[in-house]
């Protein structure tokens, strides 16, 4: 019996590693909730008042802090965010591989 484990390298996109369709949109969508998610964590905000600023009701708060994240467009995640004082900045640059790639990078990194 051998104790060697096996694995395989992650592309980086676990979603693309699952062979789940739609996984570009999927990550974003789960780095950008994720990203609203650290923010109302940071902030100490109550679900009421993260609600309040969000412009939605108290269930979407819940819903957006266990990871339900499908439930919203980029778009919607992205106005979140916007809510939440935090700027966007879309670019689009030509692709090393000829496949294009979507990503989500924090500029905090």
């Amino acid at each position: 019996m051998s104790n060697e484990i096996k694995f395989e390298k992650s592309s980086g996109n676990v979603f693309r590693d699952l062979d789940l369709p739609d996984a570009e949109e999927l990550f974003i969508k789960a780095t950008l909730g994720f990203e609203v998610f650290q923010i109302i964590e940071a902030r100490k905000l109550t679900q009421t008042e993260a609600a309040n600023i969000l412009g939605v009701k108290q269930p979407e708060i819940s819903r957006l802090k266990n990871g339900k994240f499908n439930h919203y467009s980029v778009a919607r995640l992205m106005t979140f965010l916007n809510r939440l004082n935090r700027d966007i900045e879309i670019r689009i640059i030509p692709s090393k591989d000829r496949r294009g790639q979507i990503r989500a990078i924090d500029a905090r990194e």
